[in-house]
């Protein structure tokens, strides 16, 4: 094992690696419940419900069973085949774009086979270079810029998950868009776990204390479920928790149902939706997951120390078709595409260093197809304090940032801001790219610029503009 995972060579330990592969799948494994409830309450065109449910709330387990087996084995797929401490599962902000963009326009089956037909477009790209080519040519330093403003947005993610941090309504017509709490100030039970999780977490942590973080989501998760019986009921915690409520649950075991898998068509819909409309949906989802992952996987070495002088993790080639492959897998089972999560770099936080880790979350994964109630135990709450900690990690690569170079200065100043200020990775890398490829321009310095970054910069303006490019043309 140690030969395989290169756990020693790695300055690792097997010990380390478990933990980091469990705190990674607490800190991620939301997405078991949260994926249903985003896809399972969404009709298609013919307005029919995911996996056959008729809207009350039949078939969330079977989307959940879905999550979590595709979850789980691509997971082990990157641990066994790049061997990397990076977790797979179903794209968070994908699978909205999936349920109320397209689904709209076609059925479900239709909607998972542009899925599928994207992910395999990834893997050709990936296959032939293509990928990796454009990842070569992105400057060392825009690189940083991208770990660092993966960094912010899994902290506002943290903050957010928690209640802490909230979007104000757009009724409320107030000067601010978010503010703290749900009412301007910290109220509520669940907000006040968080708090203490995180003052825990950042205890342990300074204090170098060995498995901070899984000791922290642990406590945590304790105390929640005891804060939960004592003041839980009726008014007592009227602002609930954000997801998950922590108490033990009625079963243990849920026998799983598999009814979105293999329901997916690659054709049928070009014709009901028309050609331009789903090329131009397929390239969406393409640019999205093509940079997701590249910013990801980025970030991830960096925190953990893998990065090599140019900025590149090892295995780079098996960890992009790992990631195609997810995509692709993710359409063919039902669930929308899935994709590499910033997440593990909590997981990292804990010490791991290998695709061990990666191993660990998968069979958790798979173990929670069967013991789905289980996973509800731990909430929200009690799991993103150590996404919070991982941000400030994560935070201090800007001082490798030439802050006096204007030419790398702006564009990693947006590249940063603008993951979180958007909720979006996608949107960072492509303004970062932008802002480069048009300062280098406007000093005189076009042959500086990097073929590629000509092509990614000139797609990625047909991204921003897709809105208006989709109604000209349709």
């Amino acid at each position: 094992m140690d030969q395989f995972f290169k756990i020693t060579e790695r300055g690792s330990t097997v010990g380390r690696e478990i933990r980091g592969g469990v705190v990674t799948f607490f800190t991620m494994a939301y997405i078991v419940v949260l994926n249903p409830l985003i896809l399972g309450f969404a009709t298609d065109v013919d307005g029919k419900f995911l996996g056959g449910g008729t809207g009350d709330g039949s078939n969330l387990p079977a989307i959940a069973a879905g999550t979590a087996l595709v979850a789980g084995i691509v997971t082990i797929l990157m641990g066994v085949v790049a061997n990397y401490p990076l977790a797979l599962a179903t794209g968070l902000g994908l699978n909205a774009f999936v349920a109320f963009s397209i689904a709209s326009q076609m059925t479900w089956a239709d909607a998972m086979g542009l899925i599928v037909i994207e992910g395999i477009i990834i893997l050709v790209l990936v296959l032939t270079g293509f990928r990796q080519a454009v990842f070569h040519a992105v400057p060392a330093e825009l690189k940083i810029a991208i770990s660092v403003g993966i960094g912010l947005f899994i902290t506002i993610i943290g903050f957010v998950d928690a209640g802490f941090v909230q979007r104000i309504p757009d009724a409320a017509k107030t000067t601010v868009p978010v503010q703290l709490g749900r009412t301007g100030e910290l109220a509520g039970w669940p907000v006040l776990v968080f708090v203490l999780g995180l003052a825990l977490v950042v205890t342990l942590w300074v204090r170098k204390v060995r498995g901070a973080i899984l000791i922290s989501v642990l406590a945590t998760a304790v105390l929640a479920i005891v804060v939960e019986s004592i003041g839980g009921d009726g008014d007592k915690n009227p602002l609930g928790w954000s997801l998950n409520v922590p108490k033990w649950p009625d079963k243990v075991f849920d026998k799983p149902h598999f009814d979105t898998v293999g329901k997916f068509n690659l054709f049928d819909s070009w014709g009901d939706a028309g050609v331009v409309t789903v090329l131009l949906l397929i390239f969406t989802l393409m640019l999205a997951d093509f940079f997701d992952t590249m910013g990801t996987m980025t970030a991830i070495g960096a925190e953990a120390g893998l990065l090599d002088e140019d900025g590149v993790p090892p295995n780079t080639q098996r960890i992009l078709v790992v990631d195609s492959i997810a995509a692709a897998a993710g359409g063919a089972a039902g669930v929308s595409s899935n994709t590499s999560y910033i997440e593990s770099a909590s997981g990292v936080g804990e010490g791991a260093r290998t695709g061990l880790a990666s191993v660990v979350t998968g069979v958790l994964f798979l173990i929670a197809i069967f013991f789905a109630p289980l996973v509800k135990i731990v909430p929200s709450e009690a799991a993103v304090p150590a996404l919070v900690l991982v941000g400030f990690l994560m935070m201090q690569q800007v001082r490798n940032i030439d802050w006096e170079d204007l030419e790398i200065a702006i564009p990693a100043f947006l590249t940063i801001v603008l993951m979180p200020f958007t909720y979006s990775i996608t949107a960072g890398i492509g303004m970062g790219f932008l802002a480069y490829t048009l300062i280098k321009l406007v000093r005189g310095k076009a042959a500086e610029i990097h073929l590629l970054l000509w092509v990614v910069s000139a797609l990625f303006v047909v991204y921003f503009a897709i809105d208006p490019i989709t109604r000209w043309l349709t």
